[in-house]
């Protein structure tokens, strides 16, 4: 394998830092000449996980949680100070041949250049958009919950909550055949939900008997909806991560008479089903 290799000097960085709770820092980092089988990525765009990373802007990650919840290339330790992120995009400017000048997605924290094996780079085709290709790892959380489901053709599909990652799960929903999917939230996403094949409501008036509900809305009031939504031996599944919130459920009312399941879905592992 051909690579590149740069004859410039060494680089400084600046990368995003959360430093106590409710503060950040830019801090500089020495980015040398990347070694065999690493490649120097100049990053384009860096995408924020809103759920994720306002836990820790918050300080709210749970003790329990501080290891299994590193990013892969994450430094420093939970719960501050930590580099953290895992939506980066951007341009390999010294490294194999194959991938220079191309755009690549990598799980790597907010930094505006910095080196990592070549291995962890993912190419964005072409295709798709470099600002866009930062929804890679929201997609990911998408689909596996999809998959967590179990969800399938002539399904009738509610998903409560239209951020990020609800519109990504209304959207991959309404690809299947005959699904009858509707996104439910409290802001107007209408003209979005149509666009993405699916149809829209509010809370208070979101379908009932779904066969799958899905709740992405990281609010204990959008769980109360996702479960009146949910039919009979309906699977009601949780995306929202709370960090060390504790939440209310009421699981009175239909919960038992209606055999209704509720269960998390989280990345890292390849859903049961597949």
């Amino acid at each position: 394998m051909v690579e590149r290799r740069s004859t410039g000097k060494i680089r400084v960085a600046k990368a995003l830092w959360y430093t106590a709770p409710g503060k950040v820092e830019l801090r500089t980092a020495q980015v040398p000449i990347p070694g065999p089988g690493h490649a120097q990525v100049q990053t384009l765009f860096t995408g924020i996980s809103r759920g994720t990373e306002r836990l820790i802007f918050s300080g709210s990650v749970g003790e329990s949680e501080w290891d299994r919840m590193r990013a892969p290339l994450q430094e420093g330790n939970f719960p501050f100070p930590v580099k953290y992120g895992y939506c980066a995009v951007g341009c390999v400017v010294v490294g194999p041949d194959k991938l220079l000048n191309k755009n690549v997605f990598c799980l790597h924290p907010h930094q505006d250049v910095f080196n990592v094996e070549a291995s962890r780079l993912t190419e964005v085709p072409a295709a798709v958009p470099a600002r866009r290709a930062t929804l890679t790892a929201n997609m990911e959380t998408a689909l596996n919950a999809l998959w967590d489901a179990g969800a399938g053709p002539a399904d009738k599909i509610v998903v409560v909550g239209g951020g990020i990652v609800g519109l990504l799960v209304a959207s991959i929903s309404a690809r299947l055949p005959g699904a009858d999917v509707t996104l439910v939230d409290v802001i107007d996403r209408a003209a979005l939900a149509q666009t993405l094949g699916a149809n829209f409501t509010t809370p208070a008036d979101a379908p009932k008997n779904a066969d799958i509900v899905f709740h992405a809305s990281a609010n204990a009031k959008g769980l109360e909806t996702a479960i009146t939504c949910a039919g009979f031996e309906s699977k009601i599944v949780e995306l929202s991560w709370y960090g060390d919130t504790p939440v209310s459920v009421n699981l009175g009312g239909a919960f038992h008479s209606q055999r209704l399941q509720l269960i998390s879905t989280q990345v890292g592992h390849v859903a049961t089903s597949r």
